[in-house]
C-alpha cells in the first residue's frame, strides 16, 4: 500500500467524522422516540435496516475498489464487496453493539448475526450491491446512506436489549458506542478495506 493510499485513508477518515457524529445524534433522537417499543418490533426494524446497510456497504466497498484499481477483476470485486460488507456490517451493527450492551449490563442483550439469522435476505442483497457496483460504481451517496443505516441498525440492536428503560448515562454511553460502531467499521469497510488491495491508482 503506497503513500498516496495512506493519505487517502486519513483524508477520508477526517472527512467522515462530522457526518458520523451527525448520524450518532440522529440515533439518540430515534432512541428517545422508540426506546420502549416491543422487542419484536425492534427486531423487525433491525432486519430492515441491517440488510439495507449491507446492500449499500457492498455497493460502496466494491465501487471504491473498482474505481481505484487499474485492472479490477470480477472475482476480486465480489470477494472484497462481500467480505467488506457482510464482515464489517456484522461488526458494526451486531458485535460492537452487543459488546456495549454487555458492558452496560442491559437486561435483554443478545447478539444477532444477520448473515446467519436472516441469511436468505442479507446475503443476496450483498451480491446485488456488488453487481450494481460492477456496472455503475459510485461512492459518495452509498457511503452517506450506509452510515445512517448502520447507525440506526446498531441503535435498534441496542434498543432490543434495553428493556424499555432509559437514563442520561445510558444516552451518553449509547452515543459513544454508536460513534465507534459506525465511524471505524464503516470507514474500514467502504474506504480502508478495498484500498488495501489497490496496488496502483488510476490517474484522476
Amino acid at each position: 500500500m503506497g503513500v498516496k493510499i495512506i493519505k487517502e485513508i486519513f483524508k477520508e477518515l477526517r472527512r467522515h467524522t462530522p457526518f458520523t457524529i451527525f448520524g450518532a445524534v440522529t440515533g439518540i433522537v430515534v432512541m428517545g422516540l422508540f426506546y420502549n417499543i416491543p422487542n419484536d418490533i425492534s427486531y423487525s426494524i433491525f432486519y430492515i435496516l441491517h440488510p439495507g446497510h449491507v446492500l449499500l456497504s457492498s455497493f460502496a466497498t466494491a465501487s471504491m475498489y473498482k474505481l481505484h484499481c487499474q485492472k479490477p477483476r470480477l472475482l476480486t470485486i465480489i470477494l472484497i464487496g462481500y467480505v467488506g460488507s457482510i464482515g464489517i456490517a456484522t461488526l458494526s451493527d451486531s458485535i460492537i453493539p452487543y459488546l456495549g450492551e454487555t458492558l452496560l449490563e442491559l437486561p435483554n442483550r443478545e447478539i444477532h448475526l444477520g448473515f446467519i439469522e436472516e441469511w436468505a435476505i442479507v446475503n443476496p442483497l450483498a451480491f446485488i450491491g456488488i453487481a450494481v457496483a460492477y456496472f455503475i460504481p459510485k461512492t459518495k451517496f452509498p457511503h452517506a446512506g450506509h452510515v445512517l443505516l448502520s447507525t440506526w441498525a446498531s441503535l435498534f440492536h441496542i434498543i432490543m436489549a434495553m428493556g424499555g428503560t432509559i437514563n442520561w448515562i445510558l444516552v451518553i454511553a449509547v452515543f459513544l458506542f454508536l460513534f465507534v460502531a459506525v465511524w471505524i467499521p464503516c470507514c474500514l469497510s467502504d474506504i480502508i478495506f478495498p484500498l488495501l488491495f489497490v496496488k496502483e491508482r488510476t490517474e484522476e
